[in-house]
């Protein structure tokens, strides 16, 4: 019976990471896991173009995750090179505080090497307090090179429940999750 808990444990906190090689290794889209610098920031900015295309916004939960999650605007029109601002609301719907951490997605694939976001909730763990709604920003560039048959970029966000963080959240102070008593 531990070594079925212990390949469950293993197999829930895996999701997410098989989530990130299924998307870049066999869909080919690319998952970003971090912010871009500054200075790639101000170098997308430089080739701003007169060029206009949508981005869409989705936005869900897992089953196991009891929040509502949605953008707060369905499309966007953007001009490549020009950082823009979106908002994402999260809620949390469940009984008790919950820890969820958001993977992103880009469609189609081909276009997730012109999009950068610097600033995103996806970046960190998010915690939501029962009943607790939030907005969640998204800041983002284009890139002024970005193929002339691409006419419109989907941003996807699925959250997942983060069980190891949400765990300790329920643990009482002073006490370790995952230990156990002495004999």
């Amino acid at each position: 019976m531990v070594g079925v808990a212990l390949a469950a444990f293993a197999f829930t906190f895996s999701l997410v990471p098989m989530y990130r090689i299924a998307c870049e290794k066999v869909f080919g889209i690319r998952v970003e896991n971090s912010a871009i610098g500054s200075d790639r920031a101000v170098a997308l900015g430089a080739g701003k173009s007169d060029r206009v295309i949508t981005v869409q916004f989705d936005g869900g939960v897992n089953s196991k995750l009891p929040w509502s999650f949605r953008p707060e605007q369905a499309t966007m029109k953007v001009r490549p090179g020009q950082q823009y601002d979106t908002m994402f609301y999260a809620r949390n719907d469940g009984k008790r505080a919950i820890v969820g951490n958001a993977v992103p997605s880009i469609a189609p694939a081909r276009a997730s090497g012109y999009f950068s976001k610097t600033e995103c909730f996806c970046f960190t763990a998010q915690t939501l307090a029962a009943g607790e709604a939030r907005d969640m920003p998204v800041r983002f560039i284009v890139a002024p090179d970005l193929p002339e048959n691409i006419h419109t970029i989907t941003l996807s966000y699925t959250f997942f429940k983060n069980n190891e963080l949400t765990a300790q959240l329920e643990a009482p102070a002073g006490s370790s999750v995952g230990a156990r008593a002495a004999p």
